[in-house]
């Protein structure tokens, strides 16, 4: 699993003329079942996803297309982690530790 958290390189102004194509970009995500969720940052200086995949080269890759990144408005920190305790929605995506 893997969290990517993003911070704005740019004005808030320029981040909200690329928003539609971030949130489109996103929805498609979603429908692909690679990100489980996602919002703003409190204060609004970039955001957070939780995200899913076995290989964490695609999450770079994924993250690369986000129209912030190619629209020079954001960067991103991708973090993995394994996660081996979930709430029981998230049961499918529980791992266990690599011996």
């Amino acid at each position: 699993m893997f969290v990517l958290e993003l911070t704005y390189t740019a004005p808030v102004e320029r981040v909200d003329e690329l928003l539609e194509a971030h949130v489109a970009w996103l929805d498609a995500l979603y429908e692909d079942g690679v990100v489980l969720a996602s919002g703003r940052k409190n204060p609004r200086d970039g955001g957070v996803l939780l995200a899913v995949g076995d290989d964490r080269a695609r999450i770079e890759e994924i993250a690369a297309a986000d129209p912030f990144v190619t629209g020079g408005v954001c960067t991103y920190r991708i973090t993995e982690f394994i996660a081996t305790k979930t709430a029981p929605a998230l049961e499918q995506y529980r791992q266990q530790l690599p011996s």
